[in-house]
């Protein structure tokens, strides 16, 4: 027994790695799945899509790796955090689509409990906004226009859960209600100060506290699979939502380090250990992690928008094939051009948190083509960084400039994205050898949990640098770019 197998569910694709004793992935297998888009601003999955394309993975990533269930340790898990499941506890069907984290249909539900004075409460105790993005108005959304289900959540019929709590149960057979407690923290009814669900929130919301999962450490014992999908049981030992995940992937594991990750959306993680966060500047408090009851805390950045803005290009635009295509274009763009892109597709989040504004591009001539919508593009994920950047160290003093920051995920990979995150920041930025850190995070704490792995000092010790990139832009142009930037949002944003 001497194998991983990491299941990492995401936004717009579900993958499944293996990894050997030395913490080396061996097998990849990845599977898209459809998103769905009811209305504008809504964003749906199918979850038997979400099942499906976890368990063929998962299958073909054991079959590549040429492992049986015998040969491997333990499972892990890490997803799509705020992304809403509920479901029949009888028959495991789902009463509705996932309504995906991007989505904002309960913007007007997050204004009217906001004019109703509610958000400090809120915040305090969850270290969250009120916001469409978390989970907990999502959830208020499905029991008021699913007929029937808020009766049925009152008696203990239906389940709730994010991504990982689903595939905990499908993966168990229904025999295990349960989540940990970074994605507990996301769902706006979780208090991280007690390490609770709210009684005071869920009635605020009418949410039954008997729909809830248990809420468990990121390395526990979340149940066994069904022996049936897999070759043989195996125990699903470690759970992390994806950021979360990627931060222990990053061995951040020290108050002070900052890990950023480039995928559908951008994430920043900055660890404050024992210390909760109260941000003045509209950044979240939430946990890291959490060992043997205790969470260690970070404050996060979040923005909607950022490998997507690519896909859109490619998908929407057509103005690429594939996303590698981006950075040849970048290099090829006229950068006098000045173009400002504000992928508000699905609203802006931190720090400005508008669920209503819509994306816009500033400085259109006859002259601007494919190669400068690619540059504007890559441009505003470096933009968008520097205004998290910015918040955090006004949030807390021991994240000032000094602090050098860990970038992982898909559009890391880019040269002359990072590149330009380091010139647009002043300050340098890493990228680690593995930039499956998301996989990787959830395979250690399963492993490490199954007592294969390191624990964290040792773990630390492994991460190793590919390249650092070092700011190369003179002091003037990044202010007046960044000056360029801060005035385009504040014409997007919708008040």
């Amino acid at each position: 027994m001497t194998h991983i197998l990491a299941i990492d569910q995401g936004t717009t694709s579900s993958r499944a790695i293996i990894f050997d004793s030395a913490l080396r992935p061996v097998a990849t297998a990845q599977e898209e799945f459809r998103q769905y888009y009811p209305a504008s601003g809504w964003v749906e999955h199918d979850p038997a899509d979400i099942w499906a394309t976890t368990v063929a993975t998962c299958r073909a990533a054991i079959r590549q790796a040429g492992v049986r269930a015998a040969d491997m340790v333990a499972i892990g898990i890490t997803n799509q955090r705020e992304t809403v499941v509920v479901w029949d506890r009888q028959t495991g069907q789902p009463i509705h689509n996932a309504i995906v984290w991007q989505d904002r249909r309960t913007a007007r539900i997050c204004a009217r409990l906001k004019a109703s004075g509610h958000e400090p409460m809120i915040q305090h105790k969850t270290g969250l906004l009120l916001d469409p993005y978390f989970s907990g108005t999502k959830l208020a959304w499905l029991l008021d226009h699913v007929e029937g289900a808020r009766e049925r959540a009152r008696t203990g019929h239906l389940a709730f859960g994010t991504i990982d709590s689903f595939l905990i149960w499908k993966l168990t057979g229904g025999t295990i209600h349960a989540t940990d407690a970074t994605n507990a923290a996301r769902t706006l009814l979780y208090n991280i100060r007690t390490g609770t669900w709210d009684a005071e929130i869920c009635a605020l919301f009418d949410i039954p506290l008997a729909m809830l999962p248990r809420v468990m450490d990121c390395a526990a014992e979340f149940g066994t699979t069904r022996a049936d999908l897999f070759g043989g049981a195996l125990p699903i030992l470690g759970v992390a939502g994806d950021q979360q995940a990627a931060t222990l992937g990053q061995a951040c594991f020290q108050p002070g380090m900052l890990k950023s990750t480039y995928g559908t959306g951008c994430f920043a993680l900055l660890n404050t250990g024992e210390t909760l966060v109260s941000s003045r500047n509209r950044l979240l408090g939430t946990i890291a992690y959490q060992f043997d009851g205790r969470p260690a805390y970070a404050l996060e950045g979040s923005i909607f928008i950022a490998g997507a803005v690519v896909q859109w290009l490619r998908d929407g635009l057509k103005m690429i094939r594939e996303a590698g295509e981006t950075q040849g274009l970048a290099e090829a763009a006229d950068k006098t051009r000045g173009l400002y892109l504000v992928p508000a597709f699905v609203g802006l989040g931190a720090p400005y948190w508008d669920p209503d504004c819509r994306g816009a591009i500033y400085g259109l001539t006859r002259g601007t083509g494919p190669a400068e919508f690619a540059r504007a593009a890559l441009e505003s994920v470096g933009f968008q960084t520097r205004d998290l950047w910015e918040a955090m160290q006004a949030d807390w003093q021991g994240a000032g400039g000094g602090h050098i920051l860990r970038v992982d995920g898909g559009m890391s990979a880019s040269n002359w994205a990072m590149q330009f995150l380091a010139d647009i920041l002043g300050a340098p930025v890493d990228r680690p050898q593995n930039l499956e850190t998301t996989a990787l995070g959830a395979a250690w704490l399963a492993g490490m949990k199954a007592g294969v792995y390191p624990l964290q000092d040792a773990f630390a010790a492994t991460w190793a640098l590919d390249r650092q990139f070092t700011p190369r832009m003179a002091p003037d142009d990044r202010a007046r770019r960044y000056a360029g930037w801060k005035d385009a949002v504040t014409r997007t944003l919708s008040r």
